[in-house]
């Protein structure tokens, strides 16, 4: 059976979705990454980079998001687009895109924002600006489609998903009036059974939420190597 490793975040969120939708069988195993339970040596032999999600196949041991939703895909023939090289050109683009672009710039556009010290005002411009840029790119293409390779709901409308859901925490309460089309898209596949199961699963374990201390030390190394070096 699957073993998928879990914490209720963008990344992991999105790879849950998959598994409900394929109806594919999987054992959660839940990651409390604000007690630092992805430092844990059993975990970074599995994912060396210590974040969620990761999943164990039988063999096959993945560790990113988008990865993991494209080798689900291709297991079971599910949620892919036409086989033509127009069509997988097009899915791998987005695909990626929401792995370099949407992932990393709206993270860090949280972390700026929301969690960072003083003096942060470049960064935060920084990474706003950049967030709402790609996050219209993603609008502007569901502009053109019901979803963002055309007319069938595919594994990047997934991707999408998983970060779209946190679009007011990143971008500000104001977003979604810039973003009708993602809102579109988030409102019709929260609409899904599986999308509803799949935010289920954070209710399975009580993961800390509290941004105590100890969370900012596993989560923000890089602020105690600052206060170290002051």
């Amino acid at each position: 059976m699957i073993k998928f490793y879990y914490h209720p975040s963008p990344n992991p969120a999105k790879v849950a979705l998959f598994l409900e939708e394929a109806g594919l069988p999987y054992e959660l195993i839940p990651v409390d990454t604000r007690k630092g339970e992805q430092h844990a040596p059993v975990y970074t032999a599995i994912n060396p980079n210590a974040k969620t999600p990761a999943l164990v196949d039988g063999d096959a041991v993945v560790f990113d998001s988008n990865a993991i939703l494209l080798y689900l895909a291709e297991k079971t023939g599910k949620f892919l687009p036409e086989n033509t090289p127009e069509q997988r050109a097009q899915m791998l683009s987005w695909l990626m895109f929401v792995a370099t672009g949407i992932g990393p710039y709206s993270g860090q556009a949280v972390h700026f924002k929301h969690f960072a010290p003083e003096p942060k005002e470049y960064a935060v411009n920084r990474y706003d600006f950049e967030a709402q840029r790609h996050w219209s790119l993603i609008d502007a293409q569901l502009a053109k489609h019901p979803y963002m390779l055309g007319d069938r709901y595919t594994l990047v409308d997934m991707a999408v998903w998983g970060w779209a859901r946190a679009v007011p925490f990143i971008l500000g309460a104001e977003a979604w009036g810039k973003l009708p089309q993602v809102k579109r898209l988030l409102d019709e596949i929260n609409a899904r059974p599986a999308a509803q199961r799949a935010e289920a699963l954070k209710a399975q374990h009580a993961f800390k939420t509290e941004m105590d201390e100890e969370a900012r030390r596993v989560l923000f190394p890089q602020n105690a190597r600052l206060g170290a070096a002051s």
